[in-house]
């Protein structure tokens, strides 16, 4: 190898391995083993990811997992965190190598990049102006505030203060906002005048002081101007007691932002608030702790999705792009490559173009521009693309990219094949790349050192906003397959059970997870006894139902001779455990997260050897999930039923194994009422200003009654499983009906709509 050529690049999970080998004594001889350790030796595992990473703490953890419990696992007792902090360590060593930290663009083409020291100046600055309206640990800060980087800014200043974040897309309507907000009772409100989103500047001062209005617990409120007109934004702020502008509160640069250090905090201390709805009640508010989630998305980013620390010689240059709404979990998994000092490159706007002019290689040329290595996105803007007939070898010089990471909803196989074949064809266009230019700031250490790859490496993950984490995804070391998700991720101790509650290899069966993980929910807030928690995850299968050993155990002894590190247990005591014995009631419950999974191949069978890739097949329970956002049909009943027109009404969301989202909305009007095209606007606007475009029916019928349980309830499981093809006799009990005889309608709907579907 000549001076100038640069080593082979090394996958991030081979780097991991390597550690345990040199630093634990432990080898594996397939993924399959080492998925099994992760899952049964959760103390190793868990301790050995943050050394790997090297977490710090002013205080010594006392053990692990020092109670293996679900719901309330307690997490390294004793260790304290701050995700600001993690972040803040790569401020130095990224500088000096000249890598920015963000690099956002938005529809207009404003283009912008935030170095590290600028990135951490701000963060002090408005850290500094929030401590000084009183914001102290545990105060909510609530965000309304699009994809870009003042929303990260304002993200890492209100948790280096220990405050508890929170934030909305500008795309959701006032009652959805505080459907949200008025839950967590925020001190202060970050939000913008307006967006700019398919060609359209949509302004949102309408919104901001209604949110002012009705959320009395707010004190201060900084507005960002977003839109660009300075003299009405001026006067907007003139106008709302206690209010600043934006770009006021980030421009201090004195010795006080200087020697600005976020607060250290306890491992367990909330980090943020995000919202995940259900098919009953308001949207659930479920808080996550600064040190689980800043453990989980180390592992997952680096170790599963391969993305390197920038300014490392190995993944230099790296650049990482996700794209998302701050609606939308990924806009926090995006936000967390910078906990590995990886440069986050963000877009703004709608990917699909404008109305008039439709246009899907817009995330590709800007992906193309900013020299993304890592692009991901919703699996419904994959299918779009496929289906817009996008060539990508025209959207510019797409080489850097070396993987396509999907999530939100199945990848169907036809769309990740027609990804595949893009990439050879690109190529085909770069079969070399000059390797002297790998040393330039900004240029992919994988690129110069491992070319174009002929077959693109997909990181298809699915996982939660419930947990801000994934259960399932890739391994860039494993065989890949279209349509079918390569692995169970390291530390999640993932199964599909059958109705039986027990685990079964090629079926399909409910996704549930017997082991915690650090990331799992603090709690919701304001819940009671843990009741909407323990409903949303714990009740399905009884308390000690299929819970296993494998954490709650003490921290070993430290070896001198081993740098400080871990005294390794043998790998083969860890893969013996835990044999086929339960924990008892007292453990918990296991958490079922409302998918249908299948583990392994129907050849595989009961097989439990080799690794073995998994297949989502949607949603278990009838939660709405549009392109990733999900959304509870509560919520959606609520808009449409504020009509008064309408008595009665029913959605499902009939997405399934990579089909494109289909949602019919079905009505029951008032006598005299038609269903004409303007009573369909009417209700579409209702969705659309309430809670969201995303969320407007597909389709609108008029039915005459929505069939409901002898308890009131709607039957939305059932009829979403009719109309995906199962019979009914095995999809409703008539007996248990309050009024049966409606179910002839959705019967022939079911027959006419199947029909018309290809096979």
């Amino acid at each position: 190898m000549s001076e100038t050529e640069p080593a082979p690049y090394i996958p991030q999970i081979r780097l991991y391995q390597d550690w345990l080998r040199e630093h634990r004594g432990l080898s594996f001889q397939t993924y399959q083993e080492l998925w099994r350790w992760s899952t049964t030796d959760l103390d190793g595992f868990w301790q050995s990811i943050w050394d790997y990473f090297g977490m710090q703490s002013p205080t010594p953890h006392s053990a692990v997992l020092a109670d293996n419990v679900m719901p309330g696992a307690v997490w390294f007792p004793g260790a304290k965190a701050n995700y600001a902090q993690q972040v803040f360590r790569h401020v130095l060593p990224a500088q000096a190598a000249g890598l920015p930290a963000i690099i956002s663009r938005n529809e207009k083409g404003r283009h912008r990049e935030l170095g590290w020291p600028e990135l951490r100046r701000q963060v002090a600055s408005l850290a500094l102006h929030l401590q000084g309206q009183g914001v102290q640990p545990g105060d909510r800060v609530a965000a309304y505030l699009p994809n870009i980087a003042e929303a990260m800014v304002a993200f890492l200043a209100t948790v280096s203060l220990g405050g508890v974040w929170s934030i909305c897309a500008p795309d959701m309507g006032t009652n959805a906002v505080l459907d949200r907000f008025r839950q967590i009772e925020p001190k202060v409100l970050i939000a913008c005048d307006g967006v700019t989103y398919g060609g359209r500047d949509i302004d949102r001062m309408a919104v901001v002081h209604e949110l002012r209005q009705a959320l009395p617990t707010v004190q201060h409120l900084i507005l960002h101007n977003n839109l660009g007109s300075a003299d009405e934004f001026q006067a907007a702020i003139d106008s709302i007691a206690s209010c600043a502008r934006f770009d006021w509160t980030t421009a201090r640069n004195d010795a006080e932002t200087a020697d600005f250090e976020p607060l250290w905090l306890p491992f367990d201390h909330p980090l943020w608030i995000v919202y995940s709805s259900g098919t009953t009640g308001l949207p659930k508010p479920i808080v996550h702790g600064h040190g689980g989630t800043v453990l989980v998305a180390l592992a997952l980013k680096s170790l599963h999705n391969d993305v390197g620390c920038s300014y490392q010689a190995n993944s230099r240059g790296e650049r990482f792009h996700w794209y998302s709404s701050t609606g939308w979990v990924m806009w926090n998994a995006q936000l967390s490559g910078l906990l590995n000092g990886t440069t986050c490159v963000i877009y703004d706007g709608n990917p699909g173009g404008t109305r008039d002019k439709p246009d899907w290689s817009t995330l590709w040329r800007f992906a193309a521009d900013t020299g993304v290595t890592f692009f991901g996105a919703g699996a419904a803007f994959y299918a779009n693309c496929m289906k817009a007939g996008v060539d990508l070898s025209t959207c510019g010089d797409l080489s850097a990219i070396r993987a396509l990471g999907t999530t939100g909803s199945p990848l169907s196989p036809e769309a990740q094949m027609w990804g595949t074949e893009q990439f050879r064809r690109i190529a085909a266009l770069h079969p070399t790349i000059n390797r002297a230019s790998s040393a330039l700031p900004g240029e992919s250490a994988v690129r110069a050192a491992a070319g174009v790859e002929a077959d693109i490496w997909w990181c298809n993950i699915s996982g939660g906003t419930d947990f801000c984490g994934a259960f399932i995804g890739g391994n860039r070391e494993l065989p890949q397959q279209p349509g079918v998700m390569q692995c169970r991720l390291l530390g999640c101790a993932v199964e599909a059970w059958n109705e039986a509650g027990l685990p079964v290899l090629g079926e399909v069966g409910e996704l549930v997870c017997s082991q915690p993980i650090p990331s799992m929910p603090l709690y919701f807030w304001g819940d009671e006894n843990n009741a909407r928690y323990l409903a949303s995850y714990f009740e399905m299968y009884p308390a000690g139902h299929g819970r296993k050993p494998g954490g709650g155990l003490p921290v070993p002894p430290r070896s001198p001779s081993a740098g400080g590190s871990l005294v390794p247990e043998g790998a083969a005591s860890v893969l013996e455990r835990p044999g086929d014995r339960n924990l008892g009631p007292e453990a918990g419950g296991v958490w079922r997260h409302g998918d249908w999974l299948r583990v392994g191949t129907k050849e595989q069978g009961a097989s439990d050897d080799g690794n073995q890739g998994c297949v989502i097949f949607g949603r278990s329970d009838a939660t709405i999930n549009r392109h990733g956002l999900r959304m509870g049909t509560s919520e959606l009943y609520s808009a449409i039923e504020a009509l008064p027109e309408v008595l009665d009404s029913l959605v499902v969301d009939l997405e399934y194994l990579g089909r494109e989202s289909y949602m019919p909305l079905f009505v029951v009007l008032k006598s005299g009422v038609l269903l004409d095209g303007a009573m369909k606007a009417k209700l579409g606007n209702a969705v659309r200003t309430a809670l969201s475009p995303r969320f407007v029916p597909d389709d609108i019928f008029h039915v005459a009654e929505i069939p409901r349980t002898l308890s009131g309830k709607k039957q939305e499981l059932p009829i979403k499983k009719l109309l995906l093809g199962q019979p009914l006799e095995k999809v409703v009990n008539r007996d248990a009906m309050a009024n049966p005889g409606c179910l002839d309608w959705y019967v022939a709907f079911a027959a006419t709509r199947l029909a018309q579907q290809p096979a």
